[in-house]
């Protein structure tokens, strides 16, 4: 039940920071909060980094609604709630809230060395971005144990 409700505050969490992230720059605005990072407005209709951008947001609206799919039948069958399936359950419905509202995926954080900038994102990437990361690692390491 905890899993849920994390998953709840989380997708929370990415909807209010993108809304106050998106009022306190305005349009194609950006503001500086340190050396190495920014907040910017910046709206994605493609995928991470921008990639796809031509697909079209119902290719991204099916995908995302088949994951979340996915992971709440895995997360329901399973005893075990992975807080890696917990992340990208949270990011895959934080982005998606975006593309059914907007049409496009709000991103604000960018982080930057000098004039060399990462493409930006918001919570809900690094969500996802952490969650598959934890899920790899899960994987690897029970195959590992599996092969002693």
């Amino acid at each position: 039940m905890i899993m849920w409700a994390l998953s709840i505050i989380l997708v929370a969490l990415d909807q209010a920071s993108k809304y106050l992230a998106h009022n306190l720059v305005g349009l194609d605005g950006s503001r500086r909060l340190a050396p190495f990072l920014n907040i910017v407005h910046l709206n994605n209709p493609g995928a991470a980094f921008g990639i796809l951008q031509h697909v079209g947001n119902l290719f991204f609206v099916i995908i995302s609604v088949a994951a979340i799919a996915a992971v709440i039948v895995i997360l329901a069958k399973s005893r075990k709630k992975p807080l890696g399936l917990v992340l990208v359950l949270s990011g895959a419905a934080g982005n998606l809230i975006d593309r059914l509202a907007l049409g496009h995926v709000r991103d604000f954080i960018d982080v930057h060395a000098g004039s060399h900038h990462w493409p930006a994102f918001n919570f809900a990437d690094s969500y996802l971005s952490i969650g598959i990361t934890l899920l790899l690692i899960s994987s690897f390491l029970q195959t590992k144990s599996g092969q002693d």
